[in-house]
């Protein structure tokens, strides 16, 4: 038996010793990916190939901690209802041998070519990283081609997560890396033939302007247009929290400005963060059929109290954000959860036209542990308001402050930890609730806040208060299960 081999039978064996302990969990999710047992991390290799999305992802089957990673492999044909396909890539080779680090995946003479970090430690610990290749006509079985791009001078082992895209005749690579001066950085690599690729220099960087002191290392960084701006997706680490802004561990946002594909420059913007709750990391995008940029997120971070989720004593941990179309209106970035979404829901909408005046109250019809809530025509004239779920988490704005808060009960230690980010008018909210995670969508998507929450099992409320006169108009449905 080969090293692949053994790699795939262990892992599915551990789906299958531990599948009943994983899916009694009543913090398992309804419509979210996750791994059938193990840790889930980033999402990889986001394409739609011969019709078929495919979303790979980081995968520690054995247990739900890091370690040398495979590609789980997840497909759909419509963004709702996935498969769990066969494994992908495993550490079997000597070039990737501590972990298939992440990566993309592009089409080309009509096979799908999916690009990855192959991490290498000795036995000291010294790591060694090489941008890999593994090529499928099919998009579920892969050949392996091994390294094709390899560590230029002037950056340590931290040099990982390639995201490849063609323009212009030429094939472009971005890699996260850390310079030897540990500053982060996105590394820009060039190819004719998507063999041979060789180093075009640093692309943005920490201790360049406007970014100034940036952190220590970039990771997964994504180069992309956007309604006729390059728009850059890179998760820093090292960041110092200022304000409501970088209160996570680690961080995910954007900047925008212009590529030069022929200099290989890209001049551009401040840093915004994309996501504004507690869990949000590592995105990726992919341009579809039908010429949307759709994104997915790891909803978690990195060394961030990962080890205390309660998920763990059943033998899994972490999910998938829902898929996002990102568009570009009024001077941002707007996300909203993809259209093919509302197939979830169940039955008709329950409506409620709500007036709300110093008071605390549910409404008939309104709770659950798998729903979406869309309040639209949001008035706080003064004060604030608020939607509590299961007792645990809480949407609040407040109109002096002109601030949106998520809260929710510390999974570690039972306090009360919020995320904020100012909002100067709250015209709508949309949220996705799923037994443990919460999406908030505001204003149509230009703000949005992503987090686990375990609320009591038993707790199925939802709660709407209001320090003064406030009024909305609400849309609820039951979302089905699909997971």
């Amino acid at each position: 038996m080969s090293k692949d081999q053994e790699l795939r039978k262990s892992a599915y064996e551990e789906i299958e010793k531990h599948q009943s302990l994983v899916e009694s969990d009543p913090y398992r999710l309804h419509y979210h990916i996750m791994p059938p047992v193990g840790l889930l991390n980033d999402p990889n290799g986001f394409i739609q190939f011969q019709g078929t999305y495919h979303l790979f992802y980081q995968w520690m089957p054995y247990k739900t901690d890091h370690g040398a990673k495979l590609w789980g492999h997840y497909s759909s044909e419509d963004l709702v209802h996935w498969t769990h396909e066969e494994i992908a890539l495993t550490p079997s080779e000597w070039f990737e041998k501590n972990g298939c680090y992440s990566g993309s995946a592009i089409e080309h003479d009509g096979k799908l070519y999916a690009f990855y970090t192959g991490n290498v430690k000795d036995e000291n610990g010294n790591r060694e990283s090489y941008q890999c290749l593994a090529v499928s006509e099919d998009g579920i079985h892969f050949d392996k081609k091994g390294p094709v791009a390899h560590l230029p001078d002037g950056y340590t082992a931290h040099f990982r997560d390639p995201k490849v895209w063609k323009q212009n005749g030429r094939w472009f690579m971005v890699i996260g890396a850390q310079t030897e001066d540990k500053k982060g950085a996105v590394a820009l690599f060039t190819s004719e033939n998507l063999m041979d690729w060789t180093h075009a220099g640093i692309l943005a960087g920490a201790g360049q302007e406007p970014l100034g002191e940036f952190g220590y290392m970039f990771e997964c960084p994504d180069l992309f247009d956007l309604d006729g701006r390059d728009v850059l997706v890179f998760s820093p680490q090292g960041l110092e929290a200022d304000g409501m802004n970088y209160q996570n561990v680690y961080q995910a946002g954007y900047v925008t400005g212009t590529f030069d594909s022929e200099e290989g420059t890209y001049e551009h913007g401040a840093f915004t963060e994309l996501d504004h709750g507690f869990d949000f990391y590592a995105p990726q995008t992919t341009l579809d059929e039908k010429g949307r940029r759709l994104l997915f997120g790891w909803m978690s971070v990195p060394d961030q109290n990962e080890q205390d989720h309660p998920t763990i004593a059943h033998k899994w941990l972490h999910n998938m954000t829902l898929p996002r179309e990102l568009t570009w209106q009024d001077g941002q970035m707007h996300q909203q959860p993809v259209q093919e979404l509302e197939a979830l829901r169940q039955g008709d909408a329950v409506d409620h036209q709500v007036s709300l005046n110093k008071e605390s109250r549910t409404l008939d019809g309104v709770h659950g542990k798998a729903v979406e809530l869309m309040m639209s025509d949001i008035d706080v004239a003064e004060g604030w308001m608020s939607v509590a779920i299961g007792g645990n988490a809480r949407i609040l704005y407040s109109r002096g402050q002109q601030v949106l808060t998520l809260e929710r009960q510390s999974y570690v230690d039972g306090t009360v930890e919020k995320r904020q980010v100012e909002v100067p008018q709250l015209d709508s909210l949309r949220i996705y609730v799923d037994t443990s995670s919460i999406e908030v969508f505001a204003n149509d998507g230009a703000c949005v806040m992503t987090a686990r929450f375990y609320p009591s099992v038993q707790d199925t409320s939802i709660r709407f208060s209001s320090s003064a006169a406030a009024s909305f108009y609400l849309h609820k449905w039951n979302l089905a299960k699909v997971f």
